[in-house]
């Protein structure tokens, strides 16, 4: 692991969402600053997209560049375009289409409609990847600036579930999910190889569902057995949570502080 975790707790899912962000805009601002551009991965779900709404109705927003963000998914439904369960739809029904991004830099993963099975679109999406990668990167897959993941109460992030062989690849950058154990069982995602190529990888937890999964993954559990135990970034590791997500951690893996 490259980095210790580092946690923030919030009082509740509202604040937490708009902390992040806040975060969030201040970094992607500090990125385009250092280097003119920024690449974010989202991730889906409530603490997803309440973060994304919340990015969507902060003053703030203005300070991005918009042009110059690319945008990434850490994974998919393997649904229909359109579809109102796929991550990229309820994205931009949260933010992405009341901001001006410039189209050829927001690279959803691919739909079911497509003319390929879903393992054949995982390696679209891997070529995608690597084609944006430069030599820089050091790898097949760009040096995300920051990559979200929602942490799911069995403890899976992206769709790397506990146990399935998604979660035990070490070679490609993404994969097709058979027979996941929460519906669409067919999904896209990352590996844990690729999400470790970020700089930052944030999770995000909030409520008594989110406790149990943050305990384990937080207190030393294998990455096969949980998941969100092996996401970690370059340069740092952070674990956005609320109170509740918080409410079964070990006093010493954070200070009683509540922001």
């Amino acid at each position: 692991m490259s980095a210790t975790p580092q946690l923030v707790v919030h009082r509740d899912k509202e604040l937490m969402a708009q902390a992040a962000a806040a975060r969030l805009i201040t970094k992607i601002v500090d990125a385009q600053a250092a280097r003119g551009s920024a690449s974010v991965v989202l991730t889906g779900g409530r603490n997803g997209n309440g973060l994304l709404a919340a990015l969507g109705s902060s003053p703030a927003r203005d300070a991005i560049d918009w042009s110059r963000l690319d945008l990434w998914w850490g994974d998919e439904r393997f649904l229909p375009d359109g579809d109102p369960e796929r991550n990229y739809t309820q994205a931009k029904e949260a933010l992405l289409d009341s901001v001006p991004l410039n189209p050829a830099r927001v690279h959803p993963m691919p739909a079911s409609d497509g003319a390929y099975e879903v393992d054949a679109a995982a390696e679209i999406y891997a070529a995608e990847l690597t084609a944006a990668a430069g030599p820089e990167d050091h790898g097949p897959v760009p040096t995300f600036d920051v990559l979200m993941l929602g942490v799911g109460p069995d403890t899976h992030i992206a769709s790397l579930f506990p146990e399935l062989p998604a979660v035990r690849e070490t070679v490609r950058t993404v994969v097709g999910v058979h027979g996941a154990p929460k519906p669409p069982p067919t999904r896209i995602s990352l590996t844990l190889p690729a999400i470790r190529s970020a700089r930052e990888v944030w999770l995000l937890a909030a409520g008594e569902d989110k406790a149990r999964a943050a305990a384990i993954a937080l207190s030393g559990a294998g990455e096969v057995q949980a998941p969100a135990a092996g996401a970690y970034g370059r340069s740092r590791t952070l674990w956005l949570l609320d109170s509740a997500a918080a409410s079964e951690l070990p006093p010493e893996l954070y200070p009683p502080a509540v922001a």
